[in-house]
């Protein structure tokens, strides 16, 4: 996930290399290590993870997608002409779903029965994307939070844009998001030459805490 990488290394950079404008670290995930790069801004920081390189699914079929689109409120006239719904995953899974933008627009998820619908097709969540106008939304699969900035996806999106076309890479793709939600923000995603996938954006300290607990207060 994005959000806690992305934000665990801008801390990692403040409290461990507060006087160091670059630095590069190597999370340690259950899903493997992740490389991120931070820069100090001043303000904030600028950090940047390595997605590696996305997974393909085969284009998801009419059949298929015909309920999930309901599950959203869409149907197959609300698609891009030309382009198929896809599978695709840096690690999380998702359902890219190229979208017109007044469709992205008014998208919502009702029912509870889109994740288990999504598993059919190999998902585990959806993302609407505007191919044109580079906007993407996505949510929980109850539909009761919507996201407003998800590194998880953006890798998704901006490969799935350079396998159709759409952009080249190596060319900085600049997608929004949380609009809807009334937060919007900007993700920047590149493909390298190696066709692994660097998403990248803003982190903002808001708050400082620390822990402090007695250990000898803990129970065996």
């Amino acid at each position: 996930a994005g959000h806690p990488v992305l934000g665990a290394a801008a801390v990692l950079h403040r409290t461990r290399a507060a006087s160091i404008e670059s630095c590069s670290w190597t999370l340690k995930l259950p899903h493997g290590h992740i490389s991120v790069k931070t820069r100090n801004l001043g303000n904030c920081y600028r950090c940047e993870m390595d997605q590696g390189l996305p997974l393909f699914g085969g284009a998801v079929a009419a059949a298929a997608l015909h309920p999930i689109l309901s599950s959203l409120g869409l149907n197959v006239a609300d698609m891009v002409a030309g382009l198929t719904a896809q599978v695709v995953s840096t690690g999380l899974p998702y359902l890219i779903v190229p979208l017109r933008p007044e469709a992205l627009a008014r998208a919502a998820i009702s029912g509870l029965a889109l994740e288990a619908l999504l598993a059919t097709v190999g998902a585990k969540f959806v993302l609407l994307l505007d191919v044109d106008g580079r906007e993407m939304r996505t949510w929980d699969n109850l539909g009761q939070v919507e996201d407003v900035a998800t590194g998880s996806a953006a890798g998704p999106a901006a490969a799935y844009l350079c396998s159709v076309g759409l952009v080249q890479a190596a060319v900085p793709i600049d997608l929004a998001q949380g609009r809807f939600a009334g937060r919007p923000s900007r993700i920047a995603v590149v493909q390298d030459p190696a066709g692994r996938l660097l998403v990248s954006g803003e982190v903002w300290p808001v708050s400082h805490g620390v822990l402090d607990f007695d250990p000898r207060a803990i129970e065996p």
